[in-house]
Protein backbone atom coordinates (compact mmCIF):
# COMPACT_ATOMS: atom_id res chain seq x y z
CA UNK A 1 0.00 0.00 0.00
CA UNK A 2 3.01 2.56 0.58
CA UNK A 3 4.48 1.53 -2.38
CA UNK A 4 1.25 2.08 -4.34
CA UNK A 5 1.32 5.35 -2.62
CA UNK A 6 4.52 6.84 -3.28
CA UNK A 7 4.42 5.59 -6.91
CA UNK A 8 1.36 7.46 -7.86
CA UNK A 9 2.58 10.47 -5.14
CA UNK A 10 -1.08 10.75 -4.74
CA UNK A 11 -3.53 9.75 -1.62
CA UNK A 12 -7.30 9.91 -1.74
CA UNK A 13 -8.87 12.15 0.88
CA UNK A 14 -10.65 9.36 2.40
CA UNK A 15 -7.86 7.12 3.13
CA UNK A 16 -5.69 10.04 4.43
CA UNK A 17 -8.53 10.65 6.86
CA UNK A 18 -8.05 7.54 8.32
CA UNK A 19 -4.18 8.08 9.60
CA UNK A 20 -3.39 9.51 12.83
CA UNK A 21 -0.96 12.31 13.04
CA UNK A 22 1.80 10.21 13.63
CA UNK A 23 1.09 8.15 10.48
CA UNK A 24 0.87 11.25 8.49
CA UNK A 25 4.24 12.29 9.28
CA UNK A 26 5.94 9.20 8.53
CA UNK A 27 4.15 9.02 4.92
CA UNK A 28 4.99 13.15 4.33
CA UNK A 29 8.80 11.90 5.00
CA UNK A 30 8.51 8.91 2.71
CA UNK A 31 6.78 11.00 -0.14
CA UNK A 32 9.88 13.92 0.46
CA UNK A 33 12.55 11.29 0.20
CA UNK A 34 10.67 9.87 -3.23
CA UNK A 35 10.46 13.18 -4.63
CA UNK A 36 14.47 14.13 -3.43
CA UNK A 37 15.15 10.64 -5.46
CA UNK A 38 13.12 11.39 -8.56
CA UNK A 39 14.62 14.79 -8.66
CA UNK A 40 18.23 13.58 -8.22
CA UNK A 41 17.50 11.20 -11.38
CA UNK A 42 16.22 13.53 -13.33
CA UNK A 43 19.17 15.71 -12.55
CA UNK A 44 21.55 13.01 -13.66
CA UNK A 45 19.76 12.89 -16.80
CA UNK A 46 19.76 16.26 -18.05
CA UNK A 47 23.07 16.14 -17.31
CA UNK A 48 23.90 13.34 -19.61
CA UNK A 49 21.49 14.84 -22.30
CA UNK A 50 22.81 18.13 -21.93
CA UNK A 51 26.80 16.64 -22.37
CA UNK A 52 25.77 14.74 -25.40
CA UNK A 53 24.57 18.11 -26.85
CA UNK A 54 27.90 19.80 -26.59
CA UNK A 55 29.95 19.69 -29.68
CA UNK A 56 33.42 21.56 -29.95
CA UNK A 57 33.59 24.81 -30.58
CA UNK A 58 35.62 26.67 -33.15
CA UNK A 59 38.71 27.89 -31.76
CA UNK A 60 38.78 31.99 -32.08
CA UNK A 61 41.54 34.55 -30.81
CA UNK A 62 39.74 35.42 -27.75
CA UNK A 63 39.36 32.78 -24.61
CA UNK A 64 38.28 32.24 -21.71
CA UNK A 65 39.48 30.30 -18.66
CA UNK A 66 38.04 30.18 -15.19
CA UNK A 67 40.98 29.96 -12.09
CA UNK A 68 40.69 26.38 -10.46
CA UNK A 69 41.22 25.65 -6.64
CA UNK A 70 42.42 22.87 -4.87
CA UNK A 71 39.46 20.94 -5.48
CA UNK A 72 39.58 21.32 -9.01
CA UNK A 73 36.64 23.15 -9.28
CA UNK A 74 36.05 27.37 -10.10
CA UNK A 75 37.65 29.57 -7.57
CA UNK A 76 35.36 31.57 -6.28
CA UNK A 77 36.34 34.44 -3.76
CA UNK A 78 33.82 35.97 -1.52
CA UNK A 79 34.15 39.30 0.37
CA UNK A 80 34.09 38.81 4.24
CA UNK A 81 35.10 35.42 4.79
CA UNK A 82 38.78 35.69 4.14
CA UNK A 83 40.86 36.63 7.60
CA UNK A 84 42.62 39.31 5.68
CA UNK A 85 39.05 40.99 4.09
CA UNK A 86 38.03 43.87 5.77
CA UNK A 87 34.38 44.89 7.39
CA UNK A 88 31.96 46.30 4.97
CA UNK A 89 31.90 49.46 6.85
CA UNK A 90 35.54 50.10 7.10
CA UNK A 91 35.71 49.50 3.01
CA UNK A 92 32.98 52.22 2.96
CA UNK A 93 34.36 54.66 5.01
CA UNK A 94 37.73 54.44 3.31
CA UNK A 95 35.46 55.25 -0.18
CA UNK A 96 34.04 58.14 1.48
CA UNK A 97 36.97 59.49 2.64
CA UNK A 98 39.16 59.13 -0.23
CA UNK A 99 35.68 60.79 -2.27
CA UNK A 100 36.13 63.89 0.27
CA UNK A 101 39.61 64.08 0.15
CA UNK A 102 39.78 64.20 -3.61
CA UNK A 103 36.80 67.10 -3.99
CA UNK A 104 38.77 68.97 -1.38
CA UNK A 105 41.69 69.10 -3.31
CA UNK A 106 40.00 70.10 -6.59
CA UNK A 107 38.23 72.94 -4.75
CA UNK A 108 41.41 73.91 -2.93
CA UNK A 109 43.08 73.78 -6.48
CA UNK A 110 40.34 76.02 -7.79
CA UNK A 111 40.65 78.22 -4.57
CA UNK A 112 44.87 78.71 -4.92
CA UNK A 113 44.37 79.66 -8.57
CA UNK A 114 42.37 82.43 -7.72
CA UNK A 115 44.54 83.48 -5.05
CA UNK A 116 47.51 83.64 -7.46
CA UNK A 117 45.60 85.15 -9.92
CA UNK A 118 44.60 87.95 -7.10
CA UNK A 119 47.83 88.31 -6.34
CA UNK A 120 49.67 88.55 -9.53
CA UNK A 121 47.42 91.48 -10.09
CA UNK A 122 47.50 93.18 -6.74
CA UNK A 123 51.65 93.15 -7.25
CA UNK A 124 51.97 93.56 -10.38
CA UNK A 125 50.24 96.93 -9.85
CA UNK A 126 52.32 98.25 -6.51
CA UNK A 127 55.60 96.90 -9.16
CA UNK A 128 54.60 99.41 -11.57
CA UNK A 129 53.94 102.33 -8.86
CA UNK A 130 57.66 101.47 -7.37
CA UNK A 131 58.99 101.93 -10.69
CA UNK A 132 57.76 104.86 -11.23
CA UNK A 133 60.08 106.11 -7.69
CA UNK A 134 63.15 107.20 -7.34
CA UNK A 135 66.08 104.96 -8.68
CA UNK A 136 67.50 104.81 -5.22
CA UNK A 137 64.31 103.56 -3.90
CA UNK A 138 63.60 101.33 -6.18
CA UNK A 139 65.63 97.95 -4.65
CA UNK A 140 64.66 98.65 -1.12
CA UNK A 141 60.95 98.90 -2.51
CA UNK A 142 61.38 95.77 -4.15
CA UNK A 143 62.89 93.63 -1.56
CA UNK A 144 59.61 94.67 1.02
CA UNK A 145 57.53 94.13 -1.99
CA UNK A 146 58.87 90.45 -2.30
CA UNK A 147 58.88 90.04 1.31
CA UNK A 148 55.41 91.35 1.52
CA UNK A 149 54.33 88.60 -1.13
CA UNK A 150 56.15 85.73 0.45
CA UNK A 151 54.34 86.78 3.57
CA UNK A 152 50.98 87.02 1.75
CA UNK A 153 51.58 83.46 -0.12
CA UNK A 154 52.08 81.52 3.12
CA UNK A 155 49.47 83.41 4.98
CA UNK A 156 47.07 81.89 1.70
CA UNK A 157 48.59 78.68 1.63
CA UNK A 158 47.68 78.29 5.37
CA UNK A 159 44.18 79.18 4.48
CA UNK A 160 43.63 76.82 1.55
CA UNK A 161 44.62 73.75 3.62
CA UNK A 162 42.28 75.11 6.60
CA UNK A 163 39.67 75.56 3.90
CA UNK A 164 40.44 71.98 2.21
CA UNK A 165 40.57 70.66 5.83
CA UNK A 166 37.15 71.50 6.89
CA UNK A 167 35.59 71.03 3.46
CA UNK A 168 36.92 67.31 3.67
CA UNK A 169 35.38 66.51 7.04
CA UNK A 170 32.30 68.49 5.71
CA UNK A 171 31.50 66.02 2.79
CA UNK A 172 32.88 63.02 5.00
CA UNK A 173 30.20 63.88 7.75
CA UNK A 174 27.57 64.31 4.31
CA UNK A 175 28.48 61.16 2.55
CA UNK A 176 28.06 59.16 6.19
CA UNK A 177 24.69 60.31 6.94
CA UNK A 178 23.20 59.56 2.90
CA UNK A 179 24.77 55.96 3.38
CA UNK A 180 23.01 55.92 7.23
CA UNK A 181 19.53 57.06 5.81
CA UNK A 182 19.41 54.53 2.78
CA UNK A 183 20.04 51.46 1.92
CA UNK A 184 20.68 50.11 -1.51
CA UNK A 185 18.64 47.41 -3.53
CA UNK A 186 21.28 45.20 -3.27
CA UNK A 187 21.12 45.40 0.49
CA UNK A 188 17.80 45.19 0.80
CA UNK A 189 17.76 41.83 -1.51
CA UNK A 190 20.74 40.40 0.82
CA UNK A 191 19.31 41.28 3.69
CA UNK A 192 16.05 39.63 2.90
CA UNK A 193 17.93 36.40 1.48
CA UNK A 194 19.76 35.96 4.83
CA UNK A 195 16.05 36.19 6.87
CA UNK A 196 15.05 33.31 4.12
CA UNK A 197 18.07 31.46 4.19
CA UNK A 198 17.82 31.15 8.50
CA UNK A 199 14.13 30.39 7.96
CA UNK A 200 15.18 27.43 5.73
CA UNK A 201 17.52 26.58 7.72
CA UNK A 202 15.47 26.10 11.12
CA UNK A 203 12.79 24.05 9.01
CA UNK A 204 15.08 22.11 7.81
CA UNK A 205 16.77 21.22 11.30
CA UNK A 206 13.30 20.25 12.87
CA UNK A 207 12.62 18.12 10.23
CA UNK A 208 15.74 16.34 11.02
CA UNK A 209 15.10 16.17 14.27
CA UNK A 210 11.63 14.74 13.82
CA UNK A 211 13.03 12.29 11.06
CA UNK A 212 15.69 11.21 13.61
CA UNK A 213 12.95 10.78 16.45
CA UNK A 214 11.11 8.30 14.27
CA UNK A 215 14.09 6.30 12.99
CA UNK A 216 14.95 5.71 16.98
CA UNK A 217 11.21 5.22 18.40
CA UNK A 218 11.11 2.44 15.20
CA UNK A 219 14.50 0.34 16.11
CA UNK A 220 13.52 1.04 19.79
CA UNK A 221 10.39 -0.68 19.10
CA UNK A 222 11.76 -3.36 17.24
CA UNK A 223 14.49 -4.32 19.57
CA UNK A 224 12.08 -4.25 22.39
CA UNK A 225 9.71 -6.96 19.87
CA UNK A 226 12.84 -9.27 19.60
CA UNK A 227 13.56 -9.51 22.92
CA UNK A 228 9.60 -10.07 23.86
CA UNK A 229 9.57 -12.90 20.97
CA UNK A 230 6.19 -11.15 19.89
CA UNK A 231 7.66 -11.12 15.98
CA UNK A 232 8.18 -14.17 13.81
CA UNK A 233 9.54 -15.27 10.82
CA UNK A 234 7.35 -14.72 7.29
CA UNK A 235 8.03 -18.45 6.74
CA UNK A 236 5.73 -18.97 9.75
CA UNK A 237 1.69 -18.48 9.53
CA UNK A 238 1.48 -18.90 12.68
CA UNK A 239 2.76 -19.60 16.72
CA UNK A 240 1.62 -23.27 16.29
CA UNK A 241 4.23 -26.16 14.88
CA UNK A 242 1.13 -28.64 13.54
CA UNK A 243 -0.43 -26.17 11.92
CA UNK A 244 -0.58 -26.31 8.41
CA UNK A 245 1.17 -23.26 6.12
CA UNK A 246 -1.62 -20.93 4.46
CA UNK A 247 -1.69 -20.50 1.09
CA UNK A 248 0.41 -17.24 -0.33
CA UNK A 249 -1.61 -14.51 -1.84
CA UNK A 250 -1.80 -14.09 -5.30
CA UNK A 251 1.32 -12.22 -7.02
CA UNK A 252 0.84 -8.53 -7.78
CA UNK A 253 1.73 -7.66 -11.31
CA UNK A 254 3.92 -5.00 -11.62
CA UNK A 255 1.38 -2.06 -12.03
CA UNK A 256 0.27 -2.20 -8.51
CA UNK A 257 -2.75 -4.37 -9.50
CA UNK A 258 -3.45 -7.82 -9.11
CA UNK A 259 -5.63 -9.81 -11.46
CA UNK A 260 -8.75 -11.38 -10.59
CA UNK A 261 -10.78 -14.20 -11.86
CA UNK A 262 -13.47 -13.07 -14.02
CA UNK A 263 -11.41 -10.64 -15.56
CA UNK A 264 -11.66 -7.93 -12.30
CA UNK A 265 -8.52 -5.86 -11.19
CA UNK A 266 -8.05 -3.77 -8.18
CA UNK A 267 -5.70 -1.01 -6.57
CA UNK A 268 -4.87 -0.36 -3.16
CA UNK A 269 -8.31 1.77 -2.32
CA UNK A 270 -12.23 1.06 -3.81
CA UNK A 271 -15.22 2.46 -2.90
CA UNK A 272 -17.36 -0.99 -3.93
CA UNK A 273 -18.04 -2.87 -1.04
CA UNK A 274 -18.66 -6.00 -2.95
CA UNK A 275 -14.95 -5.31 -4.43
CA UNK A 276 -13.74 -6.00 -0.73
CA UNK A 277 -15.88 -8.59 0.29
CA UNK A 278 -14.22 -10.72 -2.48
CA UNK A 279 -10.95 -9.24 -1.37
CA UNK A 280 -11.53 -10.40 2.06
CA UNK A 281 -12.74 -14.10 1.07
CA UNK A 282 -10.00 -15.19 -1.86
CA UNK A 283 -7.18 -13.51 0.01
CA UNK A 284 -7.72 -13.16 3.90
CA UNK A 285 -10.05 -15.99 4.81
CA UNK A 286 -6.99 -18.27 3.90
CA UNK A 287 -5.20 -16.36 6.10
CA UNK A 288 -7.53 -17.16 8.81
CA UNK A 289 -7.42 -13.23 9.55
CA UNK A 290 -9.77 -12.68 12.49
CA UNK A 291 -9.27 -15.74 13.61
CA UNK A 292 -8.07 -16.57 17.32
CA UNK A 293 -4.15 -17.99 17.32
CA UNK A 294 -5.12 -21.39 17.63
CA UNK A 295 -7.59 -20.75 14.84
CA UNK A 296 -10.56 -22.39 16.26
CA UNK A 297 -13.16 -19.50 16.18
CA UNK A 298 -13.09 -15.52 15.46
CA UNK A 299 -11.83 -13.19 17.07
CA UNK A 300 -14.06 -11.35 19.73
CA UNK A 301 -12.14 -8.01 18.68
CA UNK A 302 -12.68 -8.86 14.89
CA UNK A 303 -15.80 -6.55 13.43
CA UNK A 304 -17.01 -6.95 9.69
CA UNK A 305 -17.58 -3.70 7.42
CA UNK A 306 -18.34 -0.99 9.71
CA UNK A 307 -18.14 2.71 9.44
CA UNK A 308 -16.06 4.97 11.42
CA UNK A 309 -19.24 6.11 13.21
CA UNK A 310 -20.39 2.77 13.95
CA UNK A 311 -16.80 1.47 15.58
CA UNK A 312 -16.86 5.04 17.48
CA UNK A 313 -20.34 4.62 18.67
CA UNK A 314 -18.97 1.13 20.12
CA UNK A 315 -16.00 2.18 21.69
CA UNK A 316 -17.98 5.07 23.60
CA UNK A 317 -19.45 2.63 25.81
CA UNK A 318 -16.22 1.04 27.32
CA UNK A 319 -12.92 2.47 28.97
CA UNK A 320 -9.51 3.45 28.12
CA UNK A 321 -7.88 0.57 26.17
CA UNK A 322 -11.05 -0.51 24.51
CA UNK A 323 -10.28 -1.79 20.97
CA UNK A 324 -11.78 -3.86 17.45
CA UNK A 325 -10.50 -4.26 14.40
CA UNK A 326 -12.81 -3.49 11.56
CA UNK A 327 -12.74 -3.95 8.05
CA UNK A 328 -12.21 -0.94 5.75
CA UNK A 329 -14.85 0.87 3.48
CA UNK A 330 -12.52 2.09 1.64
CA UNK A 331 -9.76 0.18 1.38
CA UNK A 332 -8.17 -3.55 1.14
CA UNK A 333 -6.89 -3.48 4.99
CA UNK A 334 -8.23 -3.17 8.55
CA UNK A 335 -8.51 -0.09 10.64
CA UNK A 336 -7.66 -0.60 14.37
CA UNK A 337 -10.11 1.56 16.60
CA UNK A 338 -9.65 2.24 20.11
CA UNK A 339 -10.08 4.60 23.08
CA UNK A 340 -7.85 6.64 24.50
CA UNK A 341 -7.93 9.55 26.82
CA UNK A 342 -8.53 11.89 24.57
CA UNK A 343 -11.30 9.79 22.82
CA UNK A 344 -11.78 6.88 20.18
CA UNK A 345 -8.75 6.98 17.51
CA UNK A 346 -8.10 5.39 14.22
CA UNK A 347 -5.00 3.65 13.18
CA UNK A 348 -4.88 2.00 9.27
CA UNK A 349 -3.33 -1.18 9.47
CA UNK A 350 -1.37 -2.46 5.92
CA UNK A 351 -2.49 -5.97 4.56
CA UNK A 352 -0.74 -5.63 1.36
CA UNK A 353 2.20 -7.56 1.68
CA UNK A 354 1.13 -11.18 3.07
CA UNK A 355 1.67 -9.42 6.77
CA UNK A 356 0.52 -6.72 8.50
CA UNK A 357 1.78 -3.41 10.06
CA UNK A 358 0.37 -0.43 11.30
CA UNK A 359 1.25 1.97 8.03
CA UNK A 360 4.71 3.88 8.27
CA UNK A 361 5.42 1.36 11.21
CA UNK A 362 8.99 -0.45 10.41
CA UNK A 363 7.12 -3.88 12.36
CA UNK A 364 5.75 -6.92 10.78
CA UNK A 365 3.33 -9.57 12.05
CA UNK A 366 2.43 -12.65 10.20
CA UNK A 367 -1.44 -12.37 11.50
CA UNK A 368 -3.57 -9.83 13.37
CA UNK A 369 -3.33 -11.42 16.48
CA UNK A 370 0.34 -10.95 17.07
CA UNK A 371 -0.30 -7.36 15.90
CA UNK A 372 -2.54 -6.72 18.92
CA UNK A 373 -0.59 -8.94 21.49
CA UNK A 374 2.23 -6.73 20.94
CA UNK A 375 0.77 -3.40 21.52
CA UNK A 376 -0.90 -5.00 25.01
CA UNK A 377 2.34 -4.46 26.52
CA UNK A 378 4.31 -1.86 23.99
CA UNK A 379 2.69 1.52 23.27
CA UNK A 380 0.95 2.22 20.15
CA UNK A 381 2.24 5.71 19.55
CA UNK A 382 6.06 6.50 18.87
CA UNK A 383 5.79 10.12 20.25
CA UNK A 384 5.84 8.40 24.22
CA UNK A 385 2.46 8.50 25.26
CA UNK A 386 1.49 5.77 26.85
CA UNK A 387 -1.61 3.68 24.78
CA UNK A 388 -2.14 0.37 25.03
CA UNK A 389 -4.53 -1.76 24.07
CA UNK A 390 -6.26 -3.56 27.23
CA UNK A 391 -9.88 -5.32 26.18
CA UNK A 392 -11.78 -6.57 22.84
CA UNK A 393 -14.47 -4.58 22.39
CA UNK A 394 -17.02 -7.36 20.44
CA UNK A 395 -20.35 -7.75 19.41
CA UNK A 396 -23.27 -5.43 20.57
CA UNK A 397 -25.99 -6.82 17.75
CA UNK A 398 -27.66 -10.25 17.68
CA UNK A 399 -26.41 -10.68 14.38
CA UNK A 400 -22.39 -10.09 13.71
CA UNK A 401 -21.60 -7.47 11.74
CA UNK A 402 -19.08 -9.48 9.84
CA UNK A 403 -21.35 -12.50 9.01
CA UNK A 404 -21.34 -11.05 4.92
CA UNK A 405 -17.67 -12.42 5.06
CA UNK A 406 -18.13 -15.44 6.07
CA UNK A 407 -21.06 -16.61 4.12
Amino acid sequence: MLQQILSDMFIQPELLAELNEEQKQILFFKMREEQIRRWREREAQLEKEEAARVKAKKVSGKTLSWMKGLDEDVWVWVMGEHPEDKPYDQICDEIMGERAALQAQREAEELRAMKEAELEKRFSGLEQVVLSEQEVQRRRAEEELKALELEERRKAEEELRRLEQERKQQIYISLKEVQSSKHTPEEEEDKEWKNTLQKSKAADMRRRSLAKQTIEDHRRRSVKALERGRVEAMTKAFGSTNLTTPPKPKPRNSSGAISRKGGMRRSVTTSCRDHIIRWFKEEQLPLRAGFQRDQSRIASWFHGIISREQAEALLNEGEPGDFLVRVSERIFGYVLSYRSSEGVKHLLIDASESCYMLLGDQIRFSSLTELLEYHQVEPLSSSGAEEYLRRACGQKAAAPDYAELFI
